[in-house]
């Protein structure tokens, strides 16, 4: 029984709450910080006040964070391939030998250095081109996604405050010609008796691994797969926007020689109104002058007929 004067909690606060970080770990870094406090500040004048702090207590995102989350959102589909091999490869590492670590280490370099390009170009469309080192950290944070369940699960959160670092026993593509560090030793050798069910099991430890391998396998080349699609997608986009800015600056200099014939031809026009106005004044005053002069040869004329009659 809820105390009185208490407000009972509403079960849709938790998810509004959850909205606005969601919300605020998309926010670049540097307008993360002012978009905090008015969101903390909604949150309170609400009557919220859990919320508000919550959202008053996260923690800005450093670039390569934020660019990793940015992937993460603006690539569902893409991230969620991406996560389901880190579990695929992380099963594998446990059992595959050193010929099958190699090769799936290889995949992991070439899918990592993909998805780090798209955060990359991901973040310079939204206006914040990455340094070399912010790069870095994205593909030191996706390697640490594959290789830890938990950096996994940080990352599939989608508000990362800073790059997440793999862990150092995970295999490496320098470190595949050797034997995983965590493989038992060869046990010593089993009795006569026991050495046909000991083959048993091994042949089925040995067909798991293949099976293990095999999705490994296939879920490596799905994302890869993707991955070139993308960018491909990419870089047909590239093209399409320089295309479009072409053209815009085509029109941009067709509209400033427009806007300058039209300039010129305004002035032409007030010089022709103004010759007209000239001309119109000199007319009016040249009918005038006609005017006084066709009244002085009247009054000439009637002069000279008057003098002209004979006197009586």
């Amino acid at each position: 029984m809820a105390r009185k004067g208490v407000r009972p909690a509403r079960p849709a606060a938790g998810h509004d709450v959850e909205r606005t970080l969601d919300e605020l770990y998309a926010t670049p870094p540097s307008d993360f910080v002012s978009r905090r406090e008015q969101l903390a500040a909604e949150a309170k004048r609400d009557g919220r006040a859990d919320d508000a702090r919550r959202i008053h207590g996260a923690r800005r995102p450093t670039l390569a964070a934020w660019a990793a989350n940015l992937l993460l959102r603006s690539q569902p589909q893409e991230s969620g391939r991406f996560l389901e091999l880190g579990r695929a490869l992380r099963e594998a590492y446990r059992t595959l030998d050193a010929d099958g670590i190699k090769e799936l280490s290889e995949q992991r370099r070439s899918i990592v250095s993909a998805l780090s390009r798209q955060a990359a170009q991901l973040a310079r469309e939204a206006g914040h081109g990455l340094s070399g080192a912010a790069r870095q950290d994205v593909e030191s944070t996706l390697r640490a996604v594959l290789a830890d369940e938990d950096a996994a699960q940080r990352w599939a959160a989608g508000r990362l405050e800073g790059a997440l670092t793999p862990p150092a026993d995970f295999p490496s593509p320098d470190a595949t010609t050797a034997a995983p560090a965590h493989r038992v030793a060869r046990p010593a050798p089993a009795p006569p008796e026991t050495r046909p069910r000991a083959k048993d099991e091994l042949a089925e430890r040995r067909r798991r691994r293949q099976q293990q391998l095999g999705r490994a396998r296939r879920s490596a080349e799905a994302a890869d797969h993707r991955l070139h699609e993308l960018s491909a997608g990419r870089d047909d986009a590239d093209a399409s926007l320089r295309r479009a800015r072409d053209r815009h600056d085509r029109a941009r200099e067709h509209e400033s020689a427009a806007q300058e014939r039209l300039r010129e031809a305004r002035q032409e026009l007030r010089r022709a109104e103004q010759e007209e106005r000239e001309a119109e004044e000199r007319l009016r005053t040249a009918a005038g002058a006609v005017e006084r002069a066709e009244r002085a040869a009247r009054d000439a004329a009637q002069e000279v007929a008057r003098l002209t009659e004979p006197i009586t």
